[in-house]
């Protein structure tokens, strides 16, 4: 079972990348947004930022959604803004793993302008980027590459993360 979380601020470009990665690997594409409430969708609409407690029933939906996956070895792909390193601990279990979407404010700010029918207001932006606590423990891709350019980059990174994890359990075995 493997829940790749594509996580970054709004304007990063998690929903067109996950869903090209999910197509890339055969797994199923889980849009994060979805699983806010309904309230959270009008502050975030209206341009008011999240609060903590807001997030929390969020984060919980999310866990559930990867528990439900991992109870039938499902694969996937999920976005989540996971701005905070308390949101990715919230999300952290056995097989699920962080893609960091990391893109300047430049690039976001015009991806968000060109955007149509979309619950985030863009007047958000600069309070996502001082909420971001930038991830340490995940894949990190620069996203202001073309969307082909990051999904190529983000699959060579997981390959490359497979290939080491192999060797080490190799040599894990053949020292036993």
């Amino acid at each position: 079972m493997t829940v790749l979380v594509i996580l970054g601020v709004s304007g990063s470009g998690k929903t067109t990348i996950g869903q090209a990665l999910a197509r890339r690997l055969n797994f199923e594409f889980i849009e994060g947004d979805e699983f806010h409430s309904r309230a959270n969708r009008e502050k975030m609409h209206a341009g008011l930022p999240l609060l903590e407690a807001d997030r929390q029933p969020w984060l919980e939906a999310l866990r559930s959604r990867i528990q439900k996956l991992q109870a039938r070895k499902g694969n996937a792909v999920l976005t989540a803004s996971a701005l905070r390193q308390s949101s990715r601990n919230a999300l952290t279990m056995p097989g699920v793993k962080f893609i960091y979407l990391q893109v300047s404010e430049d690039v976001a700010r015009e991806r968000l302008i060109a955007r149509r029918k979309h619950l985030f207001n863009p007047a958000l932006l600069e309070s996502q980027f001082a909420t971001l606590e930038e991830p340490r423990d995940a894949v990190v891709v620069d996203a202001d590459m073309p969307d082909l350019d990051v999904t190529q980059e983000i699959v060579r990174a997981l390959s490359a993360i497979a290939t080491a994890e192999a060797r080490a359990h190799r040599r894990a075995v053949s020292k036993a």
